[in-house]
């Protein structure tokens, strides 16, 4: 937790005005009894009312101050600790944005959210203890203490007996309950994924009548965090009963045994009442030692989680040395290249060899599962290779810096993916500053355009998160417009013609065409009537390349093809 409260830098200002603030705060608190003794034994006894209207009136001075002082601290203290929690929750999503799909293989995205949102705040809540704590507890205990032997050493011997106790009894009880706030942040995890998964296949789930497992995965997992949360709650329940306990027995005791040394003349009755309250600021202090370690157990276990997340290397970097292009623009090339998942036994793609040329369409066309998605995400640099090499441009992908790679790629991805915002705002995505005229020749080209004009804003119509509010196929074309406005050299669309009808296809393709005559177009389909028009097909099956070549070449050479073909088309079509 230390490693993150270097955070803080930005915020010593306010840091050092609180540790300033609480310290005065605490003596303050520590003056006011010895006040209230001298008031009584000197006040009260001889019957001074002079002193004792100048001491009270002087009292409440140094209250006012002491509570000036505890709004001031308070004040400062949150606005450092939600500076703190702004600038880790942005240090995390900037690394986060930096990490290859690997990164978050191995983490989760439902694990990154809970870290991001619930873990910074459980940190951030302790920080404003700390600030208000780690000054005032010491001071009031040990300046407690000082006090409470300067009234009486005798008396003092009290705390020999109660202090060693009450701490050991706050360590076990914290060392027992740290294993459980570690637990918490995982089940937490577990309870954020369900629902995740809950809430975005709700279509599924409902579609397959599948709504009573779900409440039952949901109830399993709520179930397990609950008893959880009530083991180490009872746990920590038992603090404040044994600190009462502590307190009360002590006062008791104090009251005694100052009783006794009342009547034999070692002690007044106004010392003995600074010291059982020097007493209880000795205890509240100790309760609030108890209470950071109530809190600090956890928000230590959350620490430990978004360190993880901070101290992991994303495995693509880009290159010290960066080289310049030197090939044609738009050219891919796939030199031998091989490719696994971390810890899959065999490889996603393997001894891939092939080139794309600008002016020319590319298709991949290959059973579920044979590589095709995997061999064009390489495209990109989304993962590292683990053989061979990936040229753009005629430069190794690993030379280019990944923003300067990035932007020679308009991708389409399988899964369509639209931001809550409008068609403009999605369209524009692609590119930062495309003119509205720029947007609406991309929505044409996409076909998109008409089903835009039909909505009640057109171009200014809202789309919902995750772009509810459209169908399949407009959400397809809306991805392929925001792919088209950036005018790029590498065109990739993954699968991206599916849930268009056969006409919608075919005028888009013929429009793409024109589009993107000076670049490289690759794409992967499932069906053949996307691909019988490409300039060269690549066969996939079982993770290699079963043929290369154009319809006719490879109906001919190829088996795979042929079967593909003859599954999804008649002989007229064929022929």
């Amino acid at each position: 937790m230390l490693k993150l409260f270097r955070n803080l830098k930005p915020y010593r200002l306010l840091v050092i005005a609180v540790l300033v603030l609480v310290f005065f705060q605490s003596l303050s608190e520590l003056y006011l009894p010895t006040l209230m003794s001298d008031i009584i034994d000197t006040g009260v006894v001889k019957g001074d009312t002079a002193y004792i209207w100048n001491i009270g009136i002087f009292m409440l001075l140094v209250a006012l101050g002491g509570m000036v002082c505890s709004i001031g601290a308070s004040y400062f203290s949150s606005k450092a600790a939600s500076g703190f929690g702004k600038s880790l929750r942005a240090k995390v999503f900037n690394h986060v944005e930096n990490f290859s799909l690997e990164e978050f293989d191995k983490l989760g995205t439902a694990s990154l959210i809970t870290r991001t949102t619930n873990d910074i705040t459980q940190i951030q809540q302790v920080l404003i203890m700390i600030l208000r704590m780690m000054i005032m507890a010491p001071m009031l205990c040990i300046g407690g203490i000082i006090m409470a032997v300067s009234k009486d050493a005798t008396l003092s011997l009290v705390f020999i007996v109660v202090i060693p106790g009450l701490a050991l009894a706050i360590l076990l009880i914290a060392r027992k309950g740290m294993p459980y706030f570690k637990a918490i942040q995982l089940k937490i995890d577990k309870l954020n994924l369900v629902m995740r998964e809950g809430l975005t296949g709700i279509r599924v789930i409902r579609s397959f009548n599948r709504i009573d497992h779900e409440k039952k995965r949901f109830q399993a997992a709520n179930l397990d965090l609950t008893e959880t949360s009530i083991k180490v709650n009872k746990i920590m329940a038992l603090m404040m009963p044994i600190m009462m306990l502590v307190m009360n027995f002590s006062s008791v005791a104090i009251i005694w045994f100052g009783g006794l040394r009342i009547d034999s003349g070692h002690m007044q009755v106004g010392d003995l009442m600074a010291f059982l309250q020097y007493a209880m600021q000795i205890m509240f202090s100790l309760v609030m030692v108890s209470m950071m370690f109530v809190l600090i157990p956890r928000a230590s276990a959350s620490a430990i989680r978004i360190n993880e997340v901070l101290d992991m290397v994303p495995i693509i970097k880009d290159a010290e040395v960066l080289k310049p292009a030197t090939g044609k623009k738009g050219y891919v090339e796939f030199q031998n290249v091989t490719f696994s998942y971390p810890g899959a036994e065999q490889p996603a793609i393997q001894d891939i060899s092939f080139a794309a040329n600008p002016g020319e369409v590319t298709a991949i066309i290959g059973g579920t599962g044979s590589g095709k998605s995997t061999l064009i995400s390489l495209i990109p640099r989304f993962y590292e290779v683990d053989s061979g090499r990936v040229l753009v441009d005629g430069t190794d992908v690993r030379d280019m810096s990944q923003e300067e790679l990035r932007k020679k790629i308009g991708l389409v991805p399988q899964k369509s993916v639209l931001f809550t915002g409008t068609i403009n705002d999605n369209i524009r995505y692609g590119k930062e500053d495309a003119t509205d005229e720029e947007i609406r020749h991309a929505a044409q080209i996409a076909q998109a355009s008409n089903f835009i004009s039909e909505m009640e804003d057109g171009y200014d119509s809202v789309i919902a998160q995750g772009g509810s509010n459209v169908s399949g196929g407009q959400k397809q074309r809306l991805s392929i417009a925001r792919a088209l406005v950036r005018q790029a050299e590498v065109y990739i669309f993954d699968d991206s013609f599916s849930a268009l009808d056969f006409k919608t296809d075919a005028k888009l393709r013929a429009a793409l065409k024109q589009e993107t005559q000076e670049s490289t177009v690759i794409i992967v389909a499932q069906r053949v009537s996307t691909v019988l028009d490409a300039d060269r097909i690549i066969v996939m099956n079982d993770s290699q390349i079963a043929g290369i070549g154009n319809h006719r070449e490879l109906m001919e050479t190829c088996d795979v093809y042929r079967e593909i073909v003859y599954s999804q088309l008649s002989e007229e079509e064929i022929a």
